[in-house]
């Protein structure tokens, strides 16, 4: 048993031997043996136990174990209680994933409070086989059908090469005592009905399932690696990233093996979930103007490309009521002043007026349904919606897009785009007013 678990991590280089490492010790049998394991192959350890009193005496009987097992091995233990259930309360999380958080979040500052490389964990064969049938019976992709890692980040998971029959019979043969946890033995939630109805059954058809369902998500491992390396380089050849925004030409996205992973991978990360992009990959031609959204992202198809940007909070309104220097937001100021000699501003960010035309107080705000403005050179108005369609701002730029509006109401200024033709100066301007974006 030792020699497998000593061989599992060399292969896959998961300690080293001067290295400091905290054992996560719920006193089942799993972390037992690890702790047992670890230890008799000389690594530096200390353990680690989280008392979430959610099982009444039995959670204070695990708590009592593992203090008196660390005693007996001398090895040094850190003890930490939690509120599970008003945790989960306060965040709106089921019990499960309450705990979960307040695990690994513990293990996490006591990991570094130590100076400990990793924390290694307990999880073995069997636990990564029940993970795999989880994320198949919900429904994955590559990633969930590769089971659990070895190593992830700070986590490490030295049994993946055992069964829990091989746990169970190894601290048999050296006599070692363990507590078990009731609440394994419910099949209640999905991983116990997998760990006590599914995979029974599957055994009696193939004794060998879980060995041969491990040796798959190795494979899927491999081929994990493989799906990475092609969908890193199709990214870098089709995301520009521009302002904040990310944009894949259409065309170039349709030519590729499969353009639904690319999305996939691509859009996962930002919190986009299967189906939206299912529905994305559906509609990629004549749909333009359709929108997907997540809490930080907005994803719109734009005639010929999709552009990702993320969430920007509502635009405010800002009253502006004589000349002067007023902040529009964390980057920029408007700085209205009167200009001395008469000349025309030819900058996108800055206008140049006629000071008689305009009537204060002025209002800087985003544009709105039904807005209007007779654009510098014509004579009729425009809906200013029609005006940006004209120049075939996206979605995006519409709704970012700033007007300056005088006391009436009227539009002077579609800010960056065009002036007002009611306001341009004139032979007989007497006044200029200046008005520009200034970035600070």
């Amino acid at each position: 048993m030792k020699d497998k678990v000593a061989d599992f991590i060399a292969k896959q280089g998961l300690l080293r031997r001067e290295g400091l490492y905290l054992v996560a010790l719920s006193g089942g049998a799993d972390s037992v043996a690890l702790l047992l394991i670890l230890k008799d192959l000389g690594y530096r350890i200390e353990a680690a136990h989280c008392n979430f009193h959610l099982r009444g005496e039995e959670s204070n009987r695990d708590e009592d174990f593992v203090k008196n097992l660390c005693e007996e091995k001398a090895i040094p233990l850190h003890l930490i209680h939690f509120d599970t259930k008003e945790y989960a309360a306060l965040h709106q999380v089921s019990i499960e994933m309450a705990a979960r958080e307040l695990r690994y979040g513990y293990f996490r500052q006591l990991r570094q409070d130590i100076g400990a490389e990793k924390v290694c964990v307990a999880h073995h064969r069997d636990d990564a086989v029940e993970t795999l049938l989880m994320n198949l019976m919900r429904g994955s992709g590559v990633h969930g059908l590769t089971g659990i890692r070895a190593n992830y980040g700070e986590i490490v998971r030295p049994l993946l090469a055992v069964s829990r029959q091989e746990i169970e019979d190894y601290l048999h043969s050296i006599g070692q005592p363990y507590v078990t946890d009731s609440t394994n033995l419910v099949d209640d939630v999905l991983r116990n009905k997998i760990r006590l109805n599914v995979l029974p059954l599957l055994e009696q058809i193939n004794p060998s399932v879980a060995e041969n369902i491990g040796k798959t998500a190795r494979f899927m491992q491999e081929t994990e690696k493989v799906v990475e390396a092609a969908i890193k380089h199709q990214q870098e050849d089709l995301i520009e990233h521009n302002a904040q925004k990310e944009t894949v030409a259409i065309t170039q996205l349709r030519r590729l093996p499969s353009p639904e992973l690319f999305l996939y991978e691509w859009l996962a990360k930002k919190g986009f979930n299967t189906t939206q992009v299912e529905q994305l990959a559906e509609h990629l031609e004549g749909t333009s103007g359709r929108v997907f959204e997540t809490p930080d992202y907005v994803l719109l198809i734009d005639r010929d490309q999709l552009v990702l940007a993320p969430r920007k909070a509502p635009i405010r309104s800002l009253r502006i009521p004589e000349e002067g220097r007023y902040r529009l937001d964390e980057g920029c100021c408007i700085d209205i002043k009167n200009k001395e000699n008469i000349s025309i501003s030819r900058s996108n960010n800055c206008i140049t007026i006629d000071k008689a035309k305009v009537k204060f107080p002025l209002t800087v705000r985003p544009i709105e349904n039904g807005d209007f403005f007779i654009p510098f050179g014509m004579t009729g108005r425009k809906l200013v919606s029609d005006y940006l369609t004209d120049l075939k701002c996206s979605l995006f730029e519409k709704q970012s897009q700033l007007v300056v509006t005088d006391r009436e109401g009227q539009i002077i200024w579609l800010v960056g785009k065009r002036i007002d033709n009611r306001v341009r100066v004139a032979e007989q301007t007497k006044e200029i007013l200046q008005i520009a974006l200034v970035s600070i």
